[in-house]
């Protein structure tokens, strides 16, 4: 299947801010694989790219990855109308807080990190893992007694920090489409099957800070194929 030039410009116009594709994968790997509703062909993997660079887009210009992911659940039917994300603690894996999170931080060595990892969800899709380093001295006792007895988001607890966000890095871990491709690099033909996006398809290493500047929180987020687990958009190609 050929396409005209015209498509692939107005797909790569909705690619934003130039992700780095890298082979990298999280530790841990929900089976996120196997869900997909797309079928695997070159229009599919065109839109595939571009649904993923709008999904990071919104991210990277919202300050709470949590609200960000209520509303493209809710845009994409991915749960029961008025779902939103829930937050699954995930317990026996602490990460202490090694020299470089304590200076994204700007804390010293005696200041106490909390730890928490989590799988945000959408009704029964893991969207995200998440790894949060966070300084309990600035939050409040209502917020810390909620992060430490509930599986509330991290973003919804301390919404009302009205916190900033400063992006580190953002990586694509998944390309559906192959090296070069905007050079003419013939996309996949059309195969009796549908697109099996890996475990983890996008990574964001970010830092929370309080209005003032102050970090209090840094994060490293990891998001699953289930972010396209919803049928394929409808959008003419001409």
């Amino acid at each position: 299947m050929t396409f005209q030039f015209s498509t692939f410009i107005r797909i790569a116009s909705l690619i934003g801010a130039g992700l780095v594709v890298t082979s990298m994968q999280p530790a841990m790997a929900q089976d996120a694989s196997g869900k997909s509703q797309w079928p695997d062909t070159p229009s599919a993997r065109l839109e595939a790219i571009a649904v993923l660079q709008t999904l990071n887009s919104d991210l990277l210009s919202n300050a709470s990855a949590t609200l960000t992911l209520d509303r493209w659940c809710a845009a994409h039917e991915l749960a029961p109308a008025g779902s939103k994300i829930l937050a699954q603690r995930v317990l026996g894996q602490d990460k202490p807080a090694d020299a470089h999170v304590r200076e994204l931080l700007a804390v010293g060595p005696d200041e106490p990190i909390a730890y928490r990892r989590v799988r945000l969800a959408c009704g029964d899709r893991i969207l995200s893992e998440a790894d949060n380093w966070y300084v309990p001295a600035k939050l409040t006792t209502e917020m810390n007694t909620a992060l430490n007895s509930s599986d509330i988001a991290f973003g919804r607890a301390v919404q009302a920090l009205h916190f900033t966000r400063t992006n580190l890095s953002a990586k694509l871990l998944w390309s559906p489409l192959p090296e070069g491709w905007e050079m003419g690099v013939p996309v996949p033909a059309a195969k009796n099957d549908t697109l099996k996006p890996p475990p983890f398809v996008l990574e964001h290493h970010a830092v929370l800070k309080l209005p003032d500047g102050t970090p209090f929180s840094a994060l490293v987020e990891s998001y699953t194929g289930s972010v396209l687990d919803f049928p394929l958009p409808q959008m003419p190609i001409q």
